[in-house]
């Protein structure tokens, strides 16, 4: 398979990202040191010189470099030697705010219910606000952004862990302690052009018909009226006519 950089070269990068600073990256691993590989994807792809490695690209660095720094297990990977454990360790002299990002279709719900972690080990929070939207970019293309009130969130029980120098974890962020922007007000139904004038010419047929019909009945009650009239007519024309003849006959 080629690529614009050696296995080798690929393995050294590697080793660097998942066993010495995922924390640059953006990335926080599980407490064996793994991390999705579908993450360290996106965290790599966004690297100038590296947005062409796929999966493949690991595959082969495994089966072809000796004494391979790194593992694969399943949808998962991990350097064989990392610097800094990969157990929690509670955070000291954690910054007034954090940043987090969330999906925008997802924000209704977090405002209502709170920060989880949506399939990632933990709620990831940065200090550095270009880094949450780094992060949320990956799932999102305009994330939104939150600021995580820590003091408040410690207040209520939160616990947060150090996994870097600028990311921090935790297991969730109630919904009270963060600010992000107003919901977007819900769209006025839009009417197709045209849609308008086709339901109010239904209308104007509809009431036509119903017109139709009221001047046929009201012609066909004329009609039996004039009928009546015409034979009460001829019946008193003929009671006429025996009057007069039965007075000729006396």
């Amino acid at each position: 398979m080629r690529s614009k950089h050696s296995p080798k070269d690929l393995a050294k990068f590697l080793s660097y990202v998942l066993g010495r600073r995922p924390d640059e990256f953006g990335l926080v691993a599980d407490p064996d040191g793994f991390v999705s590989i579908k993450e360290l994807l996106k965290a790599i792809n966004e690297e100038e010189g590296w947005r062409y490695v796929r999966r493949g690209h690991l595959e082969e660095v495994v089966i072809s470099i000796p004494d391979v720094p790194i593992e694969i297990e399943k949808e998962s990977i991990r350097a064989k030697t990392q610097d800094n454990p990969a157990k929690p360790i509670p955070a000291q002299d954690i910054p007034k705010t954090l940043f987090a990002c969330v999906r925008r279709k997802a924000y209704p719900s977090v405002l209502e219910k709170g920060i989880f972690p949506g399939g990632l080990p933990a709620v990831i929070l940065c200090s550095d606000r270009t880094m949450a939207e780094r992060i949320g970019k990956r799932r999102d293309p305009e994330p939104v952004l939150l600021t995580i009130n820590t003091q408040k969130t410690i207040d209520q029980g939160v616990f947060f862990y150090q996994a870097g120098e600028a990311i921090f974890t935790a297991k969730a962020i109630p919904a009270d302690c963060f600010t992000g922007p107003a919901l977007p007000k819900p769209k006025a139904e839009i009417v197709k052009i045209g849609q308008r004038d086709k339901e109010d010419m239904r209308k104007m047929a509809g009431s036509f018909t119903m017109g139709f019909q009221d001047n046929n009945e009201k012609q066909k009650r004329n009609a039996r009226k004039k009928r009546k009239k015409e034979i009460g007519w001829k019946e008193d024309r003929k009671k006429m006519k025996r009057g007069k003849h039965n007075s000729w006959s006396d």
